[in-house]
């Protein structure tokens, strides 16, 4: 195995690891609150390991794997939106 390919594959592995972390991140959460509640750790461990991901998907020239990816930023980023939009008209932000 060359040395770029040792780091792509590590770049690969840290990406599932943030990625695979948001469900710990969840769970805790939750665990804490003694509800199931998904908190903004979840969505923005969820724009890390996608974009990390999604360079992988990009290295190994892997049209699934870049469309999932690709389209799973779309989600969370909207619902990153969504929550801090939710967030200023409780605080009476503008």
């Amino acid at each position: 195995m060359h040395d770029v390919d040792a780091l792509w594959i590590g770049v690969g592995a840290a990406g599932q690891l943030v990625f695979s972390a948001r469900f710990v991140l969840q769970w805790l959460h939750s665990e804490r609150r003694g509800e199931s509640v998904v908190p903004m750790s979840f969505w923005y461990a969820s724009i890390a390991g996608a974009v990390v991901l999604l360079a992988y998907a990009i290295h190994r020239r892997d049209p699934v794997f870049i469309a999932g990816q690709a389209s799973g930023l779309l989600v969370y980023g909207r619902n990153i939106h969504l929550r801090l939009r939710e967030s200023r008209s409780m605080t009476g932000a503008a």
